[in-house]
């Protein structure tokens, strides 16, 4: 939680954006911003799904803080999770996309063309010429096939985890209040 806090946008951050200024009164609610039950999966969904189905770093964060005011999720997790989709794993999400995409549709989108243009540093005439053929129904399926399921997974765990740590939490609490009613019980019982 240190991390997502201190790698993710402040609230001040997110409301100076140009993009956001418009709607800087409803993302600035403090609903959005904090950590309960409802809204950290909500986040970790939202920033699963727009992370991995848009995949434009910048727009990603703006995104997140857009659509967490329809579905009242909290936007520091949201922006934390969108680093998940990063310049290392970009490559292996557009790949599987492409893949799933074809698989999916029985395009002939081919995930080695994608290989290669990557390896030999393809021109951007070339890529749009790629994105033009068959490989942009594909990717577009695969991306929103694989930031859903991703989306669904993370909200499971996140509700998970939260539920376990809320619960731990109270053990913790309950076993601390043991422990002083034995101490105050012992104490009382040596001074009669």
């Amino acid at each position: 939680m240190n991390w997502i806090r201190r790698n993710s946008p402040t609230r001040e951050e997110l409301l100076a954006s140009r993009f956001v200024r418009p709607f800087a009164h409803r993302v600035a609610h403090s609903h959005l911003w904090r950590f309960t039950r409802t809204s950290v999966p909500r986040g970790t969904a939202l920033g699963l799904f727009v992370g991995i189905f848009l995949l434009i770093p910048g727009v990603q964060i703006l995104g997140v803080a857009l659509l967490a005011l329809p579905f009242r999720a909290n936007i520091p997790i949201g922006a934390a999770m969108t680093f998940l989709s990063n310049p290392v794993t970009t490559p292996f999400i557009i790949a599987a996309s492409v893949w799933l995409g074809d698989r999916m549709f029985g395009l002939h989108a081919n995930v080695a063309t994608f290989s290669v243009m990557v390896e030999q540093g393809a021109t951007v005439a070339q890529w749009l010429r790629w994105l033009l053929s068959d490989a942009a129904p594909a990717l577009i399926a695969g991306l929103f096939v694989i930031s859903a399921v991703s989306a669904l997974v993370g909200y499971v765990l996140a509700t998970l985890i939260w539920d376990n740590w809320i619960r731990l939490r109270w053990r913790r609490k309950l076993q601390l209040a043991r422990d002083k009613r034995l101490e105050a019980s012992t104490s009382d019982a040596a001074a009669g």
